[in-house]
């Protein structure tokens, strides 16, 4: 993740979802920006979507 250019978003959400999302970053020592992406990175995987900026795992040929 480090490294990258990031693309800038405006986002909604509501105030209790807001506030349980800053209590969790804090708990983790993490910016909210940062917690917003693992947690959508977290989601994207459960779900099986790939993310384009990621590499590829290497497969022995």
């Amino acid at each position: 993740m480090a490294g990258k250019p990031r693309k800038p978003f405006l986002m909604r959400a509501s105030p209790g979802v807001m506030a349980a999302v800053e209590k969790l970053a804090s708990a983790e020592l993490r910016s909210v920006n940062a917690e917003v992406e693992i947690l959508l990175r977290e989601a994207l995987a459960r779900r099986g979507v790939p993310i384009a900026d990621d590499p590829a795992p290497e497969q022995d040929a």
